[in-house]
């Protein structure tokens, strides 16, 4: 525990130093292109650009008039490590597969949402696929007969995932994944199968977008997951649609204890426009990606009295735990037989931190059961006096006998 402690600490300050660098890093070159006019600073990014200079020049002699605003976009607001590599060919289909779908949508937006969350061929670093013609033909018949963004996020979030066989898997190579990589393997992390989502709506013209927070409050982890734009943006969790509609995760109420003055739990959105603000990307803390902080829009407007109840949050092992177990646990106070609360605890492809929770009474014993076909077994929990309280248990071994759940040990 203590040499996983250290491991924790020390990526969470790589982390933010790297959030730290980059923001000034950034900070003082917009200063810069601020004072410069669009003609000079198209002419410096196309330098930057080294040995691809040729490509981009060809990109910008050859774009159709109609679609030059949004080269000059992409161009003025891209990394620099795509000027580097992006061929003319790569840019000028992606731009003119963003205005087909724009075109082919039955909704308006503005100028504005489809150039920064329409047109973008990439959300945040994960390697650049040609994924738009792919995308489009795959989801436009999904959402055919949708009137809105909003339906149209909700049909393809519901259907893509299954046609595409993609699942969530702490076993992907990493979590930044294109969609190429992340159909390849069939699994992704949550990040992995944002970008997914993302893309599949902008194929379609939906305005879509990656959020996330680098560090949760209350638990463990970062996650990532994604708005699209219906008369407003909206958040909906990759691969974990909810029939009742957007704004409906497991991680909202979560996501409504975010801190909007704290880099590490503040809710970030990207933007592929140049902002003020880096995304977290945990993975790649030392990479500069462009977002707006949107933790206020997360943050209930009315806030009611603080409950003294401790949030209870359960998970069930295997007994190697190598795997997370699907097992219904109830909740009783210890010497009675009355059920005060139960759920089914998550597992497969379900989020690490998206766990069965109860609101229990604090510094109060009380006796878990927990029934996984025949089998029934116990755990007597004492909960904390305030906040969280994870309680991770294993299976038994078969010849214990006990009827008893053992914590698991991390």
């Amino acid at each position: 525990m203590k040499t996983a402690s250290i491991i924790k600490s020390s990526f969470i300050l790589a982390m933010t130093l790297g959030m730290i660098v980059s923001t000034s890093f950034a900070q003082t070159q917009e200063l810069s292109e601020k004072s410069t006019d669009k003609a000079t600073l198209l002419k410096m990014r196309i330098q930057q650009a080294g040995n691809n200079q040729n490509e981009l020049q060809k990109a910008i002699k050859t774009v159709p008039p109609e679609h030059r605003q949004a080269l000059e976009f992409l161009l003025l607001n891209m990394p620099e490590y795509d000027l580097k590599n992006l061929s003319a060919e790569f840019l000028l289909n992606n731009i003119r597969l963003a205005y087909q779908a724009r075109e082919a949508a039955p909704w308006d937006i503005s100028d504005q949402l489809f150039l920064n969350n329409v047109l973008p061929y990439a959300n945040i670093d994960e390697p650049r696929d040609p994924w738009r013609a792919d995308f489009f033909k795959l989801c436009q018949p999904i959402v055919a007969n949708c009137k809105t963004p909003g339906e149209a996020a909700q049909k393809i979030n519901a259907t893509l995932f299954g046609q595409l066989s993609v699942k969530y898997s702490t076993a992907r190579k990493r979590a930044n994944q294109s969609p190429k990589e992340s159909i390849e393997q069939g699994l992704a992390s949550c990040t992995g199968l944002s970008i997914l989502l993302a893309d599949a709506c902008r194929s379609v013209g939906v305005p879509a977008r990656l959020a996330g927070i680098p560090s949760w409050k209350n638990k463990k982890g970062n996650h990532t997951w994604v708005e699209v734009w219906d008369d407003g943006w909206q958040f909906t969790g990759a691969a974990e649609p909810n029939p009742q509609g957007l704004n409906r995760t497991w991680f909202q109420g979560d996501a409504a204890l975010a801190d909007p003055d704290s880099k590490l739990h503040s809710i970030y959105a990207a933007s592929f426009q140049k902002t003020d603000t880096a995304f977290p990307m945990v993975w790649s803390p030392e990479k500069r990606v462009f977002a707006e902080n949107v933790t206020r829009r997360y943050i209930p407007k009315t806030t009611s009295a603080t409950s003294s109840a401790v949030n209870v949050m359960v998970r069930v092992w295997n007994r190697d735990k190598s795997k997370r177990e699907i097992a219904n646990v109830e909740v009783l106070n210890l010497n009675s037989i009355a059920v005060l609360e139960s759920g089914t605890t998550k597992a497969g492809t379900a989020d690490m931190n998206d766990m069965l929770s109860f609101r229990l009474a604090p510094g109060k014993t009380y006796r878990l059961r927990i029934s996984q076909a025949e089998t029934t077994l116990t755990y007597e929990l004492k909960t904390n006096q305030n906040g969280n309280q994870l309680v991770e248990l294993k299976m038994p071994s078969p010849d214990d006998s006990s009827g008893k759940l053992s914590p698991s040990k991390n």
